[in-house]
């Protein structure tokens, strides 16, 4: 466990086959993630779905044989992901695309970088809703949690 501002942050890095058979593991494990965050279920499923999505996005350009790695920030008000895969000719996702916008629009706040040994990222940003606001509910309840 890290620190951010002061608050805990955990990190937690997820490694499968650059292959979309594998892809429900990741939409698994993002909707857990979220859960514990006490993200609402909206949020949730929006993350699922924009984590799909930039993995479809990267697989496009994935070598084939290689893995597709999930790095999961988790802070106290906000989830940041970073997906990656190794590309033979790396190129991060134009952003005047349909599929763009959607991910923007289901995640917050997207960007995609180039890294080290052909590294091509895509990093999503959610942050929970009502978490300043004292509106009880899904977001706002703190009871006990297992795990």
């Amino acid at each position: 466990m890290g620190q951010q501002n002061g608050a805990p942050q955990d990190f937690v890095e997820v490694r499968i086959p650059a292959e979309g058979a594998y892809l429900s593991v990741l939409r698994t494990a993002t909707a857990g993630l979220a859960a514990r965050l006490d993200f609402t279920l909206d949020e949730i499923e929006d993350l699922r779905i924009a984590v799909d999505e930039a993995c479809a996005m990267l697989l496009a350009q994935a070598i084939p044989g290689t893995n597709l790695e999930c790095a999961f920030d988790l802070g106290a008000e906000e989830m940041t992901i970073t997906v990656s895969v190794t590309a033979a000719e790396p190129r991060t996702p134009a952003r005047d695309t349909f599929a763009w916008t959607v991910l923007s629009a289901l995640a917050g706040t997207v960007d995609s970088q180039l890294g080290a040994d052909d590294q091509v990222s895509i990093v999503l940003r959610k942050r929970r809703e009502n978490v300043n606001s004292g509106t009880p509910g899904i977001a706002g309840h703190h009871g006990t949690r297992s795990g």
